[in-house]
């Protein structure tokens, strides 16, 4: 029996191919692994040995040749592949232990140029492990360090079942897949392109969860490979339970909102919706007023703080039922005090921006979009009613314009001193999330600030924003009954701006 190892990830090889020597298995290779079981003092025989033929081309050509994937690819169970072989010398080759050229790490890399990342792309490797996976009845493929030891166990017991080695192939496709799909979308990324003719995407698992939405549901965590901007896949968990489903998707959601406020800030989330938003001269005071924005949702709820949590934030947050605070660090006084609830999930995580296209599965298919990244800053804001915002106005109008983007259409934000007071989300008509923001907030909200994630279709919400004391009015503007509108705003002294930019959230 023969094994043919080329490997550029050299954890656990010698250990592995000690094992296959150790049952008489003929070790064959290719470069620095050759000269690893070499110093190791394994015998072991250069690929150029077994096809008569140099490794040529800076070493693009050394396995592609008929005696490797003849002696991979001929079934021992066919006489006429068995004839074949005999004919042409082809030796059969049992066991492939292969990973490919580091694509992934390298165009991780600052400053990898074109040509490093098109030289690291390997193409003997995936071709010898989709041959060897292709005929895994009599053939054992390994890709991945972490099954060395499963694999050197039942080389010891007489050899691989059938079992192991489908599940190994199986193994193998997923990983020349994944590495087809990053190179693919390397050079898709060169060239310009958004929307191709096929999306090929990969993912690598962070963690199985114990379930999904509901505990009848499976469900597992993974993370796009090099993926540069905020996400949750890159935060350090120092305490607390294991997250769930819910968490994950909460806490990004949290993340999302958060992306958008650079002062001191506090975001709290239920269900995906924001429940309190506020800005502060202090983390403490952002938080503090948060908290006050909705002193009812917030329990059971999700924290993101963009700055460091200090002992006096941390003893406002310890009088709370929370499942999560994320925020960039937590003091050491900060950290013991929460330590101190038992399953209270901390988490660490450089905060800055998301970034990339949003992938939406639906049935049978996916969604493919840009990031919601438009900004106040973006957006052509145009004054249209007979007053202008005053200074306080305006920066309630901000504050409510931020958080809308990131509240289930149809969405109704009430901001008033840095802090949304009322918030409306996922209704059915946008008169409702307005009377939804409009009891939260209560007395607040006079002299209150109002954003609207899309239009005004008639004049009844700002009829309504009018009776519960709303002295100004952020929304985007286009609708054939904006003037009923502006001239309802302007009747009841309301300052409204529009902005020619929606932001549905579905």
């Amino acid at each position: 029996m023969r094994a043919l190892l080329s490997v550029s990830d050299k954890t656990g090889i010698v250990e592995l191919a000690t094992v296959l020597h150790e049952a008489g298995i003929e070790l064959i290779s290719t470069g620095g692994t050759e000269a690893a079981l070499q110093q190791a003092g394994l015998p072991v025989k250069n690929i150029s040995e077994v096809t008569s033929f140099p490794e040529m081309l800076d070493g693009r050509v050394k396995t592609l040749h008929p005696l490797v994937h003849g002696g991979l690819l001929g079934r021992r169970d066919l006489d006429t592949h068995v004839a074949q072989m005999k004919d042409h010398h082809i030796e059969p080759i049992d066991y492939v232990v292969v990973n490919l050229y580091p694509f992934k790490e390298t165009i991780a890399k600052e400053n990898t140029t074109y040509e490093e990342a098109i030289e690291n792309i390997d193409i003997g490797g995936p071709s010898m492990l989709r041959s060897a996976a292709k005929n895994h009845a009599s053939v054992t493929v390994v890709v991945d360090p972490s099954d060395y030891t499963l694999v050197a166990e039942e080389v010891r017991g007489g050899g691989t079942s059938f079992e192991t080695r489908q599940r190994l192939a199986t193994k193998a496709f997923r990983h020349t897949a994944a590495y087809d799909a990053l190179i693919a979308d390397y050079l898709g990324r060169q060239i310009g392109e958004t929307f191709p003719e096929q999306l090929t995407v990969t993912y690598e698992k962070v963690q199985d969860l114990r379930y999904g939405e509901n505990p009848h549901q499976q469900a597992a965590f993974y993370k796009t490979p090099l993926y540069d901007g905020m996400t949750l896949a890159k935060a350090t968990q120092l305490h607390g339970k294991e997250l769930s489903y819910n968490n994950i998707q909460d806490t990004n959601a949290a993340l999302e909102a958060l992306s958008e406020l650079t002062e001191p800030a506090a975001v709290v989330v239920k269900h995906m919706n924001p429940c309190g938003v506020a800005v502060g001269r202090t983390i403490s005071q952002a938080f503090e007023r948060a908290h006050a924005a909705d002193p009812v949702s917030i329990f059971g709820g999700i924290v993101a703080l963009n700055r460091e949590v200090d002992l006096e934030t941390a003893d406002a947050l310890r009088n709370i039922f929370l499942e999560i605070i994320i925020a960039p660090s937590f003091s050491e006084a900060a950290l013991d005090r929460l330590k101190e609830k038992k399953n209270l999930r901390l988490l660490t995580l450089d905060m800055g921006q998301m970034t990339g296209m949003r992938l939406t599965a639906v049935a049978g298919g996916l969604l493919v979009q840009d990031g919601d990244d438009m900004t106040l800053d973006d957006a052509s804001c145009q004054i249209v009613t007979d007053r202008r915002p005053t200074a306080a106005e305006w920066e309630d109008l901000k504050l409510a314009w931020r958080v809308v983007k990131h509240v289930k259409s149809n969405a109704i934000v009430v901001a008033k001193d840095e802090t949304t007071i009322g918030i409306g989300a996922g209704q059915m008509n946008r008169v409702g999330a307005a009377k939804i923001a409009f009891e939260q907030a209560g007395e607040r909200a006079s002299g209150a600030a109002l954003g609207s994630d899309a239009f005004f279709p008639m004049a009844d919400t700002v009829e309504a924003a009018a009776a519960a004391g709303i002295t100004a009015i952020i929304q985007p503007g286009g609708s054939i009954r904006d003037a009923e509108s502006i001239e309802a705003a302007n009747r009841h002294g309301i300052t409204m701006v529009f902005t020619s930019v929606r932001h549905f959230k579905h």
